[in-house]
Parts: structure tokens; sequence; C-alpha cells
């Protein structure tokens, strides 16, 4: 293909992606498709001869499209928003051409200053403080943007135990260990430390400590999924109790169950007085902090080590653009920072964005966020955000008129959680059919026992008529699963009764009779129904503790009170394979290996152990920061 041919088909597909975008309500959200469905469709090698450009456009129509899941459907609630926007699109059509490496200043200046100016623009439109600013007189700190939040969690995982493990080897240090520790092993050193996050951190928390053998301990939430400032206080006197030192505590505003919020106003002291990192992961509400009034969850910003969002989920810049703030940048330079004599350059006084990430090479982003910025401006920003936000109240209103269902956990910006009041059978099979039909993409999530559907508004093309027109849907369907026969739940089944466990016995009790129910119908051939999750949430009574954080994924261990458990469910046919009940264990061994603070184990004890002897530490402290006693010769 040369230039002249590039334009001519470059202006077709312009074409095919103007036209796929805006009819893609025609399209079925959810592909009927099975996995290897591609395989046979192509070619077992690549072809040796050019083949027309015409035959590759028709095959991405024929081939391609049938098993694509459609993000910017109106009918898409599945996840969080992942939108584009025609702006965000023509940026990185022209940072490709670009295709720049943008990893020092001297690889490309335009690359780096455009990121630092954009990175300033959003730090202020969304009020963030002073401290996260490029350009301010009294800052040490910056923004860059990354590929995912995921990737900056880690990021800010690695530096606060770099910085921890500095502060420990110092002599300066206030720590009293500091003087022996000096000469100590970074390796050994690293497996005293422990991080926290809330029961309802996004996966990508415990990921971060897998890959850097950083303990990862999840303190239960209040009644409305909230980390409070006395849980955490708690646990870290427990944990300096046990010879462990606090690094870094992620907190999380917009949770991905039912976009619950941490509670910085509690937590940002605590971690300042106590020396952990505050790590603020707002992936999709932190968009919401466009609009002055969407910013009730913002109180305790100021004591942020760093802040993460995605400008990829709710601000129509599209994958991959996660935007990213340091308080102090020299803190991540310490970290990344390597010096090889090729990426050595003149203005060696300048912003290298290679040392504040884990990759070398990055690409030209900034592009397509300067481009939405001035092409859309914050005004009509603002506008999409609040259209999102009143479109999920309007579904949120359909749900409370009818009886029939129920919304188990408050509406937050653009997300509402609803179930069937008949019970987790019901709901799930509703979720079932709606999944099925490939009408819409919904996903479920849990609230202690409780299934629930989650329902996010995500596209920017979504009315008021698309609301109409899902709700109905799924009233329809919910009509054919309400028979006499397949009722709600008895009244006297839903009242409280003295104890957790005669509630439990009792949930368990109905959610068998239901499950018979199902059964008999499913013998009579009037219903077909994937593996059912009533037993796996409901069976496990007072365990339903926080996620497990073992290494062998088993159940957790019983939990102490009766606050509210809420963490994403996998899909029905991975059900099955969950455990009703936990692993036998055996000794104080098997219990530890349900604890969560020792689901990651550390350097020492998996790689390290034949390469260093242990440090002369009494026993009882040894045994907190091991994932299992060690026998000392």
């Amino acid at each position: 293909m040369q230039a002249e041919e590039y334009t001519r088909r470059g202006k077709e597909l312009v074409d095919y992606i103007g036209q796929y975008l805006t009819e893609i309500r025609s399209r079925r959200v959810l592909p009927d498709v099975q996995p290897g469905f591609l395989r046979p469709l192509l070619p077992s090698s690549a072809p040796c001869e050019p083949e027309p450009w015409e035959n590759i456009l028709q095959d991405v129509e024929n081939i391609i499209m049938p098993g694509v899941v459609h993000w910017q459907s109106p009918h898409m609630h599945a996840y969080f928003p992942a939108l584009n926007s025609w702006p965000s699109l023509l940026g990185d059509m022209l940072a490709d051409a670009i295709n720049c490496l943008g990893f020092t200043w001297a690889s490309s200046p335009a690359c780096t200053e455009l990121e630092m100016c954009v990175m300033d623009w959003l730090c202020k439109a969304l009020g963030l403080p002073d401290h996260f600013l490029h350009h301010h007189p009294d800052s040490r700190g910056g923004g860059i943007l990354q590929s995912t939040v995921s990737e900056c969690t880690l990021v800010a995982l690695l530096a606060a135990r770099k910085d921890k493990i500095l502060q420990m080897k110092s002599r300066d240090s206030t720590d009293t260990f500091s003087d022996s520790l000096t000469d100590t092993d970074e390796s050994i050193l690293n497996s005293r430390l422990i991080a926290y996050a809330s029961d309802q951190a996004h996966s990508s928390v415990e990921k971060a400590g897998l890959i850097s053998l950083v303990k990862i301990r999840f303190l239960e939430t209040d009644e409305k999924f909230s980390l409070r400032g006395e849980t955490l206080q708690r646990a870290i006197q427990e944990d300096r109790r046990r010879g462990l030192l606090p690094v870094m505590l992620c907190a999380t505003l917009g949770s991905t169950g039912v976009c619950s919020f941490d509670c910085l106003a509690e937590l940002g002291p605590i971690c300042a007085r106590e020396g952990l990192w505050l790590h603020v992961d707002a992936a999709y509400a932190g968009s919401a902090l466009l609009c002055p009034e969407l910013r009730y969850f913002f109180s305790g910003m100021e004591f942020a080590d760093s802040f993460v969002f995605n400008p990829s989920k709710w601000m129509m810049v599209h994958f991959d653009c996660t935007a990213f703030w340091v308080k102090d940048k020299f803190k991540l330079q310490q970290t990344f920072s390597v010096d090889p004599l090729y990426l050595r350059h003149d203005n060696s006084g300048a912003t290298d964005f290679m040392h504040w990430q884990i990759p070398l090479s990055r690409r030209f982003r900034s592009l397509k966020l300067w481009f939405v910025m001035r092409s859309f401006g914050l005004k009509n920003l603002q506008a999409h955000i609040r259209h999102g936000v009143e479109m999920a109240k309007l579904f949120e209103s359909l749900v409370r008129s009818d009886s029939n269902f129920q919304i188990p956990a408050e509406r937050h910006l653009g997300l509402v959680v609803f179930c069937l009041m008949g019970g987790n059978a019901l709901t799930q099979e509703l979720l079932r059919r709606l999944t099925q039909s490939g009408t819409m993409f919904l996903i479920p999530a849990a609230v202690g026992t409780k299934l629930i559907i989650r329902f996010t508004v995500t596209s920017q093309f979504t009315q008021p008529e698309d609301i109409h027109r899902d709700w109905g849907i799924i009233q329809r369907v919910a009509a054919e699963l309400i028979k006499p026969g397949f009722g709600a739940r008895p009244l006297s089944l839903s009242l409280s009764t003295d104890t957790e466990a005669s509630e439990d016995e009792q949930e368990t009790l109905w959610q068998e009779q239901e499950a018979e129910k199902l059964g008999d119908r499913l013998s009579e051939g009037r219903m077909r129904l994937e593996p059912m999750i009533d037993k796996h949430l409901v069976r496990q009574g007072q365990r339903r503790a926080t996620r497990s954080m073992s290494c062998s994924a088993e159940l957790p261990p019983t939990r102490p009170d009766s606050a509210h458990n809420l963490r994403e469910v996998p899909p029905p046919g991975a059900l099955a394979q969950i455990p009703e009940s936990p692993v036998p264990t055996e000794g104080r061994r098997g219990q530890k290996r349900l604890l969560k603070f020792h689901s990651v184990p550390s350097l020492w004890q998996c790689a390290m152990q034949q390469m260093y002897r242990p440090l002369h530490w009494s026993t009882s402290r040894a045994s907190y920061f091991t994932c299992c006693t060690l026998t000392q010769k």
C-alpha cells in the first residue's frame, strides 16, 4: 500500500467507523459465539501474497464483528464505561502516524512536554491538590499517563516499598532497628512490609502484592462498604505488635461492586501520622471530579501521595489512557531510575518519564487527551458526566417502582445494583436469560449472600428511550420467571432473629426450598438453568468474610462479625468449581495459609532461603512475617 491508496482506503475506513458507531444500536451487544470460533474461519498460515484491501475489510465485518462485544452500545451495562469519541480517535490516528517512543525528553520533546501540560490541565480541572502539578513553585510532584490503573497501583506500591526500605536502612531513621538493618539485604527487609486495602478493592491490588512480594491485608468495610479510619488504625497497631511495618494504603473511590467510597477524611490523617503511603484508586469515579457537585467523596485528598483514574473509562478518551499523579516524583525516580549511556542526553535537567514507570518506551497518549479537552471543553465534558448520572437515576426510579425488585445498595454516580425479591436463584436465572438474549450485557456481583446485578450507564449515546427499552426487557423476562410455585420469599423467613447463625440457617433453608422448586421445573423440561450460585453464597454462613487471600485460593476463615462482604462473582460456568467449604487444614501451619496478610510469600521464603541466612530475630516475631515456620539449623 502506497500513500495514494492509504489516503483512499483511510477515508473508506473512517466512513466504516462512523457508520459503525452511529448505527451501533442495531448490533447485538454480546456475541453468540463459543471459545475457538475464529480458528476455523482463518487460514492456518499467513498469506504469502498480498490480498486485496476489499477482502480484508469485508472479513472485518464477516469474521471479526460477529465476535465483538460492542462496548460503545447504549445497551452495554457490564463493568464500567470504556468510551471513545471522535476527537480521541483522531488524536490517536495522528499519534500512530508520528509513532514516537517518548522514553526521554530528547527522544521526543513535544511528547514529554505536552503530557506535562495536559496533566496539569487535568489536575486543575479535577480540583486535585497543587502538589500534583508539574508547573508549580511549591510542588515536587507531577502527573504521567500510563496504560492502566493496575500498572499504576503496582508502581505506587513499588515506590512505597523502596522508600520504606531506604528508611529502614538509614542510620537517621527513627526505626529502633535502623542501626542493625543498615547492611541487611533488601529481600529480608521486604518480608516485614505490609500494605492495606479495603475488602472492596480491585483485584489489581492483590496482584500488585503478588508481584512485589509485599503482604496485602484487606480490611473490613462498614455497612456502606466504606473503609473507616478506626479499622485501619486497629490493623496498623496489630501488625506493628507482630513485628510488621505498614507501608501503604490503597484507598478506593468508586469500588467495582457497588461504587462505594473509602473515607479519605479519616484515612488520610492516619496515613500521614503513621508514615503510610496513601494511594487513591478512583479508576471510574475520578472523571466525576470534573463536576464540583459530585466531589462529595473528595475530602481528605490533600493527604494522598498518589492518585490515579482512567480518562479511558468515562471521559471519552479511548483506551489506553490512565492519569497518574504523585506527590513526590523523586520517590518514583529512586525506584525506577537506570542510566545506560545510550539513553543519556545533554538536557539532564529535563523530565524523562522512563524514570517514572516500569517499561522504557511509551506512546504519545497525551495527543488524544489534548484533542478531547480542547474539542469538548470542560463545560461539555461536565454535561456528559451529568447526563450519565441522570440516566442512572432514571433507571433507579424504574427499579424502585416495581415491587418485584429491590436495590440492596445505594446508587452512586452511574451504577445501579438490583436483584429480584424472589432470591438468588431467580436473580441468577434473570441474568442468564438477559445475557443469552444478546439484547444487553450485564454482570453479577454479591452483597453478603445476596446475588445482585450491576447496571452501569456506559455509553455517551444513551438516551431515556434506551433506558426504558432495557428496563422493559428486564421486566418482561422477570415476569416469565415469577409464576405460581416460584414466588417471592416467605415473610416468616425474612424476619430478623436473635443471632446471625439462626438467620443464616433460615436463609439456607429457604434457598434450598427454592432450589428444589427450580429442580422440579428443570426435570419437567420447562426451564434450563446454569450451575447455581446459591449454595456457594448461602452455605458460607458465618464464613462470609473478606475475599480469600491464600495462595491456594481456599475460602477465608470464619469472620468474627456480620459486616457485609462484596466481591465480583465469576461467570456461571466457573461457579461449579468453587468449593462449598474450606479445604481442611492441619495445625497452626494450615491456619496461617488462610490469613490474608500471609497471602504473598516473602522473597526470603520463596526464593532467597538458600542464599541468605535468616536474621537472628526472635522466633515469635519471625513467625509473623513468613508464610510458614522456617527451620533454623
